[in-house]
């Protein structure tokens, strides 16, 4: 059986350099303060499964080189994103990583639960591709079985930070390409969508047992 490859994507946690338009909303120190705890919440859920081998993709790749500054798991490998776009860095690990199927999420959405990443697997199990859609037209997860190849093009021209990158995305695979759809998630990239997290994890905690 093929190892099953998991890639979280991270920028390197400094202050006023990650998430600038939540800190728009609620100030850089905050803004700062919500992404590295979510990137440890997120590296820790989902990087101690050991169903999956987990990658922290970081940019820049400098950083790589500095284990102190990304709050993970001693078992999960970091490697650096490389050059290019966003589509440019993550094409690189469907084509770079060894056999098996891919799947790769952000760090800095605090939904994702480890059900949806071995949702995400299982599907790809008689899938080809798998995406996790998001509700402003983007995606929070996309996955590739990567048998026999990944499209060369999955990621060209696609209009990042838009209400279009799923459908361009889409419309850059095969028709013949077999593809399933996880749950909708959010993310957190302003003041209000920061507010809606904040609400589900009060409510959350009222209701636990």
């Amino acid at each position: 059986m093929l190892p099953h490859h998991l890639v979280l994507f991270a920028r390197r946690p400094q202050l006023g350099a990650v998430k600038r338009r939540l800190a728009a909303d609620i100030g850089a120190v905050g803004a700062h303060g919500f992404y590295r705890r979510t990137l440890h919440d997120v590296a820790w859920r989902l990087g101690c499964d050991r169903r999956w081998k987990t990658w922290l993709a970081v940019t820049p790749d400098r950083a790589a080189g500095s284990p102190e500054l990304w709050p993970v798991p001693p078992s999960v490998a970091i490697i650096g994103q490389g050059d290019g776009d966003l589509g440019a860095r993550m094409a690189r690990p469907f084509h770079q990583l060894q056999p098996g199927p891919v799947v790769i999420v952000g760090s800095d959405i605090p939904d994702i639960e480890v059900v949806d990443i071995a949702d995400a697997f299982s599907a790809l199990g008689n899938h080809d591709m798998v995406f996790g859609p998001a509700a402003d037209g983007g995606y929070w997860l996309v996955g590739a079985r990567r048998r026999p190849v990944v499209p060369a093009n999955l990621f060209a021209n696609v209009r990042w930070s838009t209400d279009s990158a799923l459908a361009d995305t889409l419309a850059n695979l095969n028709p013949a390409c077999r593809v399933a759809m996880l749950g909708e998630r959010s993310d957190v990239d302003d003041g209000a969508a920061w507010r809606r997290w904040r609400i589900r994890q009060l409510a959350a905690k009222i209701t636990m047992p």
